[in-house]
């Protein structure tokens, strides 16, 4: 039997499915709990404890209030299960994406503009990964930040080489291909390895 998929948006999903899901997640050697770009540098390699990480992404989803009200993701289920996770919000939200300092400087973008959403990161659970959950958490990022307003979509993937193993670690903001299949289109190229994808609405 095929596996079952459903995706909603993290505030109709419990904290505790979400945390299943992200707690284990670790960047630079501590759980992220999606807040590493939106905390500076020294506030992340700092003092902030994993409980505060916690506190915050609960507050930013808005876990177990399902409604119309601010969320920051989605959160994808299979037979039932909490398998993956998808942060989508508004740009500013995101200030430390450094790649965005670049792009959006060269091409002349307002980065406080709130209409400008970004799907900042992926994650799946280990026993979920490489069955294709990301290329529908992609899609599915597109069409919950154009009903809830915005103007466009960025994402700032890394490349993948045929041939060449890519660690989970590294794909955590996406893969080209995948936003290419989700509709973005290549804006710029800021580094060797990094893309700017976008859609506009």
């Amino acid at each position: 039997m095929a596996a079952e998929l459903s995706i909603v948006p993290a505030n109709q999903a419990s904290w505790t499915d979400l945390e299943t899901v992200v707690g284990p997640m670790r960047c630079h050697g501590m759980r992220c709990y999606c807040q590493r770009f939106k905390m500076g540098w020294n506030d992340w390699m700092g003092d902030v404890p994993d409980e505060e990480r916690a506190h915050r992404l609960r507050a930013q989803t808005d876990c177990g209030h399902p409604g119309n009200g601010p969320t920051s993701g989605l959160v994808a289920y299979i037979d039932g299960e909490p398998a993956g996770w998808c942060n989508v919000e508004p740009r500013p939200n995101l200030p430390d994406i450094t790649d965005t300092r670049i792009a959006t400087k060269k091409r002349g973008e307002d980065r406080a503009d709130p209409t400008v959403w970004v799907a900042a990161c992926f994650v799946v659970r280990t026993r979920f990964r490489w069955g294709g959950l990301m290329r529908r958490l992609a899609p599915a990022a597109v069409d919950f930040a154009r009903q809830r307003g915005a103007r466009a979509l960025e994402a700032y993937p890394m490349v993948t080489v045929p041939g060449v193993e890519t660690t989970w670690g590294e794909l955590h903001v996406g893969s080209r291909n995948v936003f290419a299949e989700a509709g973005l289109d290549e804006v710029a190229h800021p580094t060797k390895r990094r893309f700017v994808m976008r859609i506009d609405f």
